[in-house]
């Protein structure tokens, strides 16, 4: 099949950047690739603010009509109710995000969540019409243990246990090792990794949705290696994590068809 997806890159801004701050950011990304005659048609943008950032980018994109998606970097696996601190994914939906990143290797880690609760939340995305873009990956030691794609396959088949085929969903494959590392996997393992994942959306909701759905790398994605993971049939993006604070350098990522070629 010819692959008609569009390519996404996306910035994990993570526990970075004010309200104020992401305003800026946000008018000058325009500006740049404005400037740099960048065709959005071409390469979907979106940034992942913090939840306190969101609003003020909802406001700036939508009075400016800017070309650029937002969404959240995390969502609650529950609709509503007693839970302090959690942000539903009706909430995301309220303020227009597009997309919301579930199961990041972060929270996995730093919040111990689990492959169910991960199920849980992109259900919940899916739900209100908000795209979840699903973190997989695997640690030094998995790859060791288990070796390649073993682990993120596995934590992605219980991540879409609980949807149907009708989701619109986007797969980020993160090998942890790599992440800020400043080691970036081989395009090859990406492209690996990734046809494995692709099936994995093929068995579990159909070939049509496989065919669809988008698999970004992430792990110290640059400007100068970008081209490379884009070659591949496999990989449709990258979520960048600390080069999309960057301005310069996540303008130049996006870029990558003009700027360092495919």
């Amino acid at each position: 099949m010819v692959n008609t997806r569009t390519p996404l890159i996306a910035g994990n801004w993570k526990l970075n950047l004010d309200h104020l701050q992401a305003i800026a950011f946000v008018q000058k990304l325009a500006w740049s690739l404005s400037d740099a005659k960048h065709d959005p048609s071409t390469v979907e943008v979106a940034v992942f603010p913090p939840f306190t950032d969101i609003r003020s980018v909802q406001t700036l994109v939508a009075a400016d009509k800017l070309p650029i998606a937002y969404g959240a970097q995390d969502v609650s696996e529950h609709e509503s109710g007693a839970y302090t601190g959690e942000i539903s994914a009706a909430f995301l939906r309220a303020l227009e995000c597009g997309y919301v990143v579930v199961g990041h290797s972060e929270r996995r880690t730093l919040h111990n969540e689990t492959d169910e609760q991960i199920a849980g939340k992109v259900a919940a995305a899916v739900a209100q019409n908000v795209v979840p873009v699903i973190c997989v990956g695997e640690t030094s030691d998995d790859l060791e243990k288990h070796g390649p794609s073993a682990v993120p396959v596995a934590q992605l088949k219980v991540a879409l246990s609980k949807i149907s085929s009708t989701a619109d969903i986007v797969v980020a494959y993160e090998p942890v090792w790599a992440i800020g590392s400043g080691q970036a996997a081989t395009p090859e393992q990406a492209e690996n990794v990734a046809a494995a994942l692709r099936e994995v959306i093929r068995e579990t909701l159909g070939d049509d949705v496989a065919q669809k759905t988008r698999i970004l790398y992430g792990g110290s994605v640059k400007a100068n290696n970008i081209a490379g993971f884009m070659r591949e049939p496999n990989v449709d993006g990258a979520l960048v994590g600390g080069a999309s604070l960057d301005l310069n350098e996540f303008s130049s990522i996006v870029r990558y068809q003009k700027h360092v070629g495919v």
